[in-house]
């Protein structure tokens, strides 16, 4: 059954209209009500404001790391660990083929309910997850891999706990391990991304991002309560102003390219959402695949240097 956000409810109504006519045997009239909610939908997606594109881009139904995997890299063989302090199950990755090819992905794996979301901190990592991620991306430099990163989550985890173990100097070392590779690097933005904690995994020579997925250097929900005192009534407007959607971004330079979801968000069409994917990374790969390793890293620490000057 279908969850209607808040703002999609006019368009719940039509469809539960049409169903309600099929259901009393009027076939036409349900398809004709079907039609007009499908229309509905792709009119109000096609202006979503930022504050909705957020509300889409946490939608509890939307493709995580654990789908794309089970899409794009079927044979993924995860490594675990940073050895030198223990596993964290925020950041995920390992050894995979995508589309013939040999590569490195990793990503944050949020959870698909209550029990799961609690055993990956929602995607909170530790530092012993971006420290497991420089492993993996030393390991992809040895053997001459390319790494595929897939992006989504809150922000870095701020507990205690974290602290003690180094969480910033953690996240450092992740970016700087992202500009230093001579190998070619994919980011995928599918869902939040969210401060440091998302940058660490997507410092990469193209940033793609899913056209309801969010980017940001805090929540809408955190900037509002640090600058109007309400993280919840100020939420909208704090999204707008940190131009956070993937239409802004483009313009500012900080990603590459849009990969446009189907009609009402990829929460709705899994499959072909993947197929999008697919097609995306697979072009970037080509193209950055014809570059030798000293090209690849100045060209990604180049476009860092750059970044948000377009737009302004």
């Amino acid at each position: 059954m279908t969850e209607w956000m808040e703002f999609e409810k006019s368009v719940g109504a039509l469809a539960k209209s049409a169903t309600d006519a099929l259901n009393a045997g009027a076939p036409e009239e349900a398809a004709r009500l079907s039609e007009r909610a499908q229309k509905q939908l792709a009119d109000l997606y096609s202006q979503l404001t930022p504050w909705q594109r957020t509300q889409v881009a946490r939608h509890p139904n939307r493709p995580h790391f654990r789908h794309f995997v089970t899409a794009l890299f079927p044979d993924l063989m995860l490594l675990g660990g940073d050895r030198l302090y223990g596993e964290d199950a925020a950041i995920l990755g390992g050894l995979a083929s995508f589309n013939g090819r040999p590569v490195i992905v990793m990503g944050h794996a949020k959870g698909e309910d209550t029990e799961s979301r609690i055993r990956h901190n929602f995607g909170m990592a530790r530092p012993e997850g971006y420290r497991k991620a420089v492993r993996l991306m030393e390991m992809a430099d040895r053997f001459g891999l390319p790494v595929i990163t897939l992006v989504d989550t809150p922000g870095a985890f701020p507990g205690i706990d974290a602290e003690e173990r180094g969480q910033a100097e953690a996240i450092a070392r992740a970016i700087e391990a992202c500009l230093k590779l001579t190998v070619p690097s994919v980011a995928l933005i599918c869902g939040e991304g969210g401060s440091g904690g998302a940058i660490a995994l997507a410092a990469a020579n193209r940033v793609l991002m899913l056209e309801n997925a969010v980017y940001s250097v805090i929540s809408p929900e955190g900037c509002a309560s640090i600058l109007w005192r309400d993280g919840s009534a100020k939420a909208a407007d704090a999204a707008e102003a940190m131009r956070i959607t993937a239409q802004d971004l483009l313009k500012l330079g900080v990603i590459d390219r849009i990969v446009y979801e189907p009609v009402g968000g990829a929460h709705r069409d899994h499959a072909e959402t993947f197929t999008r994917v697919r097609s995306a990374i697979a072009g970037e790969l080509d193209k950055l695949s014809a570059l030798d390793g000293k090209t690849l890293r100045d060209n990604r620490r180049e476009r860092f240097v750059r970044m948000g000057k377009q737009g302004l």
